[in-house]
């Protein structure tokens, strides 16, 4: 034991003293490695919102933290000469000279980053386990490391002053990390591979490093792995339970109405039933009114829509629900509102950040979904799992549910995507799978239609889903 202890010490005194001496020649280099910084920094600020609390461990001189426009910025690094330089380029971080072995924070954190860091440590695993005492249900970890198999360009970039000196390194591979963050307590959301080429050649930098490398097989030759986590569910359920919000676009189901009061079961604290008329042709809005003054003991709100489609109506829903959890249930009924429960105790358990229904894994009724909408939705499933880089396995199920806090953060963050969406079910997609939240994917047994004709027109619609996975492609998936 004491012998182990001689050689951590050991370790961390010789880098210590390597990374001062970097920091002291770093004025002198060559500003070749710029490019993969600026690119590097361009990937994190995708991937962390603006005005959040983030910490760095092993922050250099704070360029990547400090891009991230903090709401609390801290940065950890054990070299002082570096702390101390850091501190007089970016004085909005907070610095600190310190060993992230041992970390005695009380703050805790939104986003903890680990950039080009776990290579270089002495243990890797109790580094985990000191920002796992950091961290809420909600932070999430951010870590890219470089592949070994670029051993032998490194070390010549190295000895040309292209890139920054490193002392010997741990070889670790994404299973590595995945299973050292599994042992502390963390599961992995996703992982992905960044940078072909990374100097700042014109034309083939963006070619390599934009498309290339999302793509097999070029993939496998990358230089940067990146890894997207979050702390494992807790057993412990939430002391209070919360209060539901049960969203319902309604456009011409009249029909439909009256079994939404007596099929949705109440859930948490309470259940509120929020009501939006679409312009219906026939008496929905009339129905809806009926029903509400029928039903007292029902916590119901009725909205009319100003706008036009599903995903305006939805909107309106969710900017007037006063539940801590939001869902969405189509008023023709196909998704049973007996299901709803599932939904909850996925979010209530932590199990996901956002539960998203699934259509296409139970038989359905002889009349729910024809042929050709079935090869359609197993079309998109494939192409947004691919793009958002986690399981999505339906991507028009009309049920999605999720935290009322998580919906405001992505309502936030809609300017990066645009308002594109007239279903409403990409925008909460797209913006759950940018916040970094872990999407489940619950089984229902779709109905057919009891009352009315669905608003869905498959070619148009169809060829409108086609540009959007292409939309998605460019802003999310070759950014």
């Amino acid at each position: 034991m004491r012998k182990d202890k001689e050689h951590a010490a050991n370790y961390q005194n010789v880098r210590r003293a390597h990374w001062d001496e970097v920091a002291r020649k770093k004025d002198a280099w060559t500003s070749s490695g710029a490019y993969y910084h600026q690119r590097l920094a361009h990937i994190y600020q995708f991937l962390v919102a603006p005005q959040q609390r983030v910490l760095e461990i092993g922050c250099g001189m704070g360029d990547l933290l400090a891009s991230l426009n903090p709401k609390l910025g801290v940065g950890i690094d054990f070299s002082n000469e570096t702390v101390k330089r850091g501190a007089q380029k970016h004085p909005q971080i907070h610095f600190i000279q310190g060993d992230g072995h041992h970390l005695s924070l009380e703050q805790k954190f939104d986003v903890i980053i680990l950039s080009d860091l776990v290579n270089d440590l002495w243990d890797v695993q109790a580094v985990f386990k000191e920002i796992a005492q950091l961290s809420t249900p909600r932070t999430r970890i951010i870590i890219n490391s470089y592949s070994r198999l670029w051993e032998l360009p490194l070390a010549l970039a190295q000895r040309r002053n292209r890139a920054t000196p490193v002392l010997s390194q741990n070889w670790l591979t994404v299973e590595d990390i995945t299973g050292l963050l599994n042992l502390a307590d963390f599961e992995v959301i996703r992982h992905w591979e960044e940078f072909l080429w990374p100097l700042d050649t014109p034309l083939l930098a963006g070619l390599c490093n934009r498309f290339l490398v999302k793509l097999w097989p070029f993939r496998y030759f990358a230089l940067t792995n990146l890894i997207v986590a979050r702390p494992l569910p807790s057993n412990q359920s939430l002391k209070e339970e919360p209060l539901v919000s049960v969203i319902v676009p309604a456009r011409n189901e009249a029909g439909n109405i009256p079994h939404v009061f007596t099929r949705t079961p109440e859930m948490g604290k309470g259940t509120e039933l929020v009501f939006v008329e679409g312009h219906s042709k026939d008496d929905t809005l009339a129905v809806i009114e009926k029903a509400m003054a029928a039903n007292p003991e029902r916590q119901c709100t009725l909205f009319q829509q100003t706008g036009v489609g599903k995903g305006d109506a939805v909107r309106l829903g969710f900017d007037n629900a006063s539940g801590d959890i939001l869902m969405i249930l189509d008023a023709d009924l196909t998704v049973p509102p007996e299901d709803l429960p599932r939904f909850y105790e996925a979010l209530r358990s932590a199990k996901g950040d956002f539960a998203n229904g699934v259509r296409l894994v139970y038989p359905m009724e002889e009349q729910a979904m024809r042929y050709l909408n079935m090869v359609g939705n197993k079309f998109f499933s494939l192409a947004f799992s691919w793009l958002l880089g986690q399981p999505i396995k339906d991507t028009l199920c009309g049920t999605k549910v999720l935290w009322k806090k998580d919906y405001e953060l992505i309502a936030a963050n809609r300017a990066y995507f645009g308002d594109f969406d007239p279903f409403g079910d990409f925008d909460l997609l797209f913006g759950a799978a940018k916040l970094n939240h872990k999407i489940v994917n619950l089984p229902i047994r779709y109905r057919e239609r009891t009352y009315g004709s669905t608003n869905i027109q498959r070619w148009k619609h169809g060829w409108l889903l086609l540009r959007m996975v292409f939309f998605a492609a460019w802003r999310i998936k070759f950014l």
